[in-house]
C-alpha cells in the first residue's frame, strides 16, 4: 500500500509541474502520425514491398508506444540523473556510430544501420544526437574553466570524430544537422564572432571540398547540379512530390487516392509531408507546421526563465534539432533544398527516428517543467 502511494505521488507530481501545452503539442504529433501511417502511408508501403496490410502500421505503433514510454521516463528522471545516463549512453552510441564502417548494414550505397541479434536493425546516429546534445551543453556551459576557448576546442573534439563517420557512411544530411546544431550552441554561448564566422567559412570550405574532390561524394555533386539543372533526370523524386503537393490542393484527393507512394521510394520516411498533401490537402500541411511552430514559440519563451547555463544549451539544442529537421525535410518536398533524406519528426515512419525524437521531447519536458 505503502508503495502505491509514493507510485501515486510520483505521477501527481510529474503531472503537476509538466507544461501541460507543450505536452500536448507532442502528443498531437504523435497522435497525427499514427493517424496517417493508419490511413495512408503504411498501408501502401507495406502494399508495395508485399507485407500485411497492417505489417508497417503495428510496427509504427511498437515504436510510438517505446517513444511514449521514453518520452515519460526522460521527462520524469531528475535532472542530474539526465547528465549522468546521458553520458553513459553517448559513449555506448558513440561507439556502435564506430561499428558502423565495419559491421553496418549497406543499403542503396549508404552504411549507415547496424543489425546486431536480439535489437532490430538501427541507425545510431538517431540515438546518438539527444545525448550529443547533453554531452555538448555539458562542456560549452560548464563552469569548470572560464576559458571559452579551451571549450570551444573540447566542443570540437567531440563532434569532429561524429562528422568523419557521417561522412564515411555517407550521410550528408545528418552531416549538415549535427554541424547547424553544435554551430548553434557556439554562437548562444557568447563566442567571438570573429571566431564564430571563421568557423562557419572552415566548415563550408570542407564540405566543399569532399564534395568536389572525394568521389565517394560524387552522389551529391550530381544531385546539387541536378538542383539547379530543371531538365535533370536528378529531380525525378522531388518532382514528383512537388506534383503531388500540388495535385493535392487545399482538400486532397482522399484516402488512399494518392499516387506518391508508388512512384517514389522511401516516400513514407522522406516525403511523407507530400503524401499527406497529396491525400489530405495543404491544408492538414499547415495545420501540422502550426503545431510544430506553436511547440517552437513554446520552448523558446521558456528558456530565459531557466537560470542553469546547461539546461538552457539542452533546450536550445534539442528544439534546434527538431527545427533544423523540419526545415530539411519541408524544404526537399518543396524543392527549396537538394534531395536528402531526412525524416519529420513524429510523423514519418521509422523506427530510430521515432525513438529518437521521443527522446527529445523527453528532454524538452524535462526542463521546461516548473521549478519546485
Amino acid at each position: 500500500m505503502e508503495n502505491k502511494n509514493i507510485y501515486d505521488n510520483f505521477i501527481y507530481d510529474w503531472w503537476k509541474n509538466l507544461d501541460k501545452v507543450i505536452f500536448f503539442l507532442f502528443i498531437s504529433l504523435i497522435v497525427l502520425g499514427i493517424f496517417f501511417s493508419l490511413v495512408s502511408t503504411s498501408l501502401i508501403a507495406s502494399s508495395k514491398f508485399g507485407t500485411n496490410n497492417y505489417y508497417f502500421f503495428i510496427r509504427h505503433l511498437i515504436y510510438i508506444s517505446l517513444g511514449l514510454t521514453l518520452i515519460i521516463f526522460f521527462s520524469a528522471i531528475p535532472e542530474s540523473d539526465i547528465y549522468k545516463i546521458g553520458v553513459i549512453i553517448f559513449f555506448i552510441f558513440f561507439i556502435s556510430l564506430l561499428l558502423v564502417p565495419i559491421f553496418g548494414i549497406e543499403v542503396k550505397g549508404s552504411k549507415r544501420w547496424l543489425d546486431i541479434p536480439i535489437i532490430p536493425r538501427f541507425q545510431p546516429i538517431e540515438f546518438l544526437k539527444p545525448f550529443l546534445i547533453i554531452f555538448l551543453s555539458m562542456v560549452i556551459g560548464s563552469r569548470f574553466t572560464s576559458n571559452d576557448y579551451l571549450k570551444l576546442f573540447l566542443s570540437t573534439l567531440i563532434v569532429l570524430p561524429i562528422l568523419f563517420f557521417l561522412v564515411l557512411q555517407p550521410d550528408v544530411g545528418q552531416t549538415l544537422l549535427i554541424s547547424c546544431v553544435w554551430l548553434c550552441l557556439i554562437f548562444v554561448s557568447g563566442i567571438n564572432l570573429y571566431l564564430f564566422n571563421f568557423l562557419i567559412l572552415a566548415s563550408i570550405s570542407l564540405l566543399g571540398y569532399l564534395i568536389i574532390y572525394l568521389p565517394k561524394f560524387s552522389y551529391i555533386k550530381y544531385r546539387i547540379a541536378a538542383f539547379f539543372d530543371k531538365k535533370s533526370s536528378g529531380n525525378y523524386q522531388s518532382e514528383k512530390a512537388t506534383d503531388a503537393i500540388i495535385d493535392g490542393g487545399f482538400f486532397g484527393k482522399g484516402v488512399g487516392e494518392g499516387t506518391l507512394n508508388t512512384r517514389v521510394p522511401e516516400a513514407h520516411t522522406d516525403y511523407v509531408i507530400s503524401v499527406i498533401s497529396e491525400e489530405f490537402g495543404i491544408l492538414i500541411i499547415l495545420f501540422i507546421l502550426f503545431i510544430f511552430l506553436l511547440l517552437i514559440f513554446k520552448v523558446f519563451k521558456k528558456i530565459p526563465s531557466e537560470k542553469n547555463n546547461i539546461n538552457k544549451l539542452v533546450l536550445i539544442g534539442s528544439i534546434l534539432l527538431i527545427i533544423f529537421q523540419v526545415l530539411i525535410h519541408v524544404g526537399v518536398n518543396i524543392r527549396f533544398l537538394p534531395t536528402t533524406g531526412m525524416t519529420l519528426p513524429f510523423l514519418s515512419y521509422g523506427g530510430s527516428s521515432i525513438l529518437s525524437s521521443s527522446i527529445l521531447a523527453g528532454l524538452i519536458l524535462n526542463f521546461t517543467k516548473r521549478k519546485i
